[in-house]
């Protein structure tokens, strides 16, 4: 073989691989633009579906809750197709109502042109209309059909014959709304914003197709949600509240140089109208709380929860005890209504001094171990709420703290606790348990809990009927 054919040869094959590779640059080019455009898709989809989703919760927390999500919905499928109005129909043992409606939608059997210029009062009447399955109108025609459907012509149509502005129809859109062949509902959209005169385009029918599956999921998240009882609803806002609750109350219980402080708590119901607290307001002082807000469940809560707060803010500003419950009456009593209040007993203790001043507001009395013999302290004071503090006062005790001492602080759900003759667990009852569990050297823990155990004991079957709370300090 000459020389001149081996190049015609190898040009020849050269210019075939040439070939080969620019078909194969050209089939992997389309091949990538196919996929970014799917991906396009795919994100748009996503994007879609995140803005419906976040448009339906937004819808369910406002005011009007599930109704006004319904209408969130509706606007925003007509802005998505380009309608001029949409209504969404709920279907029901084979009735159609509208559960929601969007923009100027005259789809009702009405002559009252005086509705198209007040949009609230035309939605009003669109959702007083009822449709049934296959009764001749468009929306029972689509759900009987289980088909869409795109009106090109609608004032020949003669399911529009009796529809206020008929002749100002000029297309209608209908979708059934269906999940595994079961009808939920029917969507109607009408007019072209888009190509206003014009009938809607077969792109915007496939849109309003792609959106009912969206409408479905949230017919379906509005049915699971009206599915859940009253009370269903009640117990999950109560157990949020008791987890907020107890998310407030302290995580331990201080190292207070010599001192050992305990505390327990118990509601009556789901969430707790007592409250217990330590803070520290310098290094040499910590406020002991205890209060019972009047009443009980989510008020009473919610006042306890706000007197943790005043009571904290008004600690970087602490002089005397007395002062304190002054200024801390003045904030509850401008915050709460008539007939709202919490009562207190506050415990200030001081390490440098060993000293404990004690304050109370309309609270219970304090119960003291001192030199092997109990002493109860009941110091003035009205509860905060009550009255302004210009007719309040509030005296405070002090005590030197010798070591042995026990200080017992409690609410009225301790002593309040009934049995099966109505009869009262008493302060006389709880001074003796209290006594006898400190001469025989329980630990604090101890302490409590065989307080609490002959409460229950001496309550026997009855329920509890007030929220519980005690505070043990001792000095070792």
């Amino acid at each position: 073989m000459e020389f001149r054919e081996i190049i015609e040869i190898a040009t020849s094959a050269l210019g075939l691989l040439l070939i080969s590779m620019a078909i194969l640059i050209v089939f992997l080019y389309r091949r990538m633009k196919k996929m970014q455009r799917k991906l396009e898709i795919a994100t748009a989809a996503k994007y879609e579906m995140d803005d419906f989703l976040t448009q339906f919760s937004e819808g369910l927390e406002s005011r009007d809750g599930l109704h006004e999500s319904v209408n969130t919905i509706c606007s925003y499928v007509a802005q998505q197709i380009g309608a001029e109005g949409v209504a969404i129909y709920e279907c029901c043992n084979g009735e159609l109502t509208a559960s929601g409606v969007a923009g100027i939608y005259p789809l009702i059997p009405s002559r009252n042109y005086k509705l198209l210029g007040n949009l609230k009062h035309l939605h009003e009447a669109v959702k007083l209309c009822k449709y049934t399955v296959g009764d001749g109108s468009f929306a029972g025609s689509i759900a009987e059909k289980k088909e869409a459907e795109n009106v090109l012509n609608p004032p020949r149509d003669e399911r529009f014959a009796n529809t206020l502005s008929v002749e100002g129809l000029t297309g209608v859109l209908g979708e059934p709304l269906l999940c595994d062949d079961n009808l939920f509902g029917v969507i109607v959209a009408i007019n072209n914003n888009r190509n206003y005169g014009a009938s809607f385009s077969s792109a915007q029918k496939e849109h309003l197709h792609h959106l009912a599956t969206q409408i479905v999921l949230m017919h379906q998240l509005v049915n699971s949600y009206s599915a859940m009882n009253r009370r269903a609803r009640i117990d999950q806002e109560l157990e949020f509240a008791r987890q907020i609750q107890f998310s407030l109350l302290p995580k331990e219980f201080p190292d207070w140089a010599q001192f050992s402080i305990t505390a327990f708590t118990k509601p009556a119901k789901e969430v707790n109208g007592d409250f217990y607290d330590f803070v520290q307001i310098d290094d040499d002082r910590l406020l002991i709380v205890i209060g019972d807000a009047c009443g009980k469940g989510i008020p009473a809560c919610m006042l306890s929860a706000m007197t943790r707060s005043f009571i904290r803010a008004l600690a970087d500003n602490f002089t005397t005890l007395s002062d304190f419950l002054i200024h801390l009456n003045n904030k509850v009593y401008a915050d709460t209504d008539d007939g709202r209040y919490i009562t207190l007993n506050c415990c200030l203790l001081d390490k440098k001094n060993s000293l404990l001043e004690f304050g109370r507001a309309g609270h219970t009395e304090l119960i003291t171990f001192v030199h092997n013999h109990l002493r109860v302290i009941y110091p003035e004071g009205a509860g905060l709420g009550i009255l302004p503090s210009d007719f309040s006062n509030f005296d405070t005790f002090c005590l030197a703290f010798e070591q042995g001492m026990s200080f017992l602080v409690f609410s009225d759900g301790i002593t309040e606790a009934v049995n099966s003759n109505s009869e009262e667990y008493g302060i006389e009852r709880l001074k003796i348990a209290f006594q006898d569990s400190i001469q025989h050297g329980m630990e604090s823990q101890k302490v409590i809990e065989r307080i609490l155990d002959e409460v229950q004991q001496f309550s026997g079957d009855q329920a509890q009927a007030d929220d519980q709370t005690l505070i043990l300090i001792q000095y070792k």
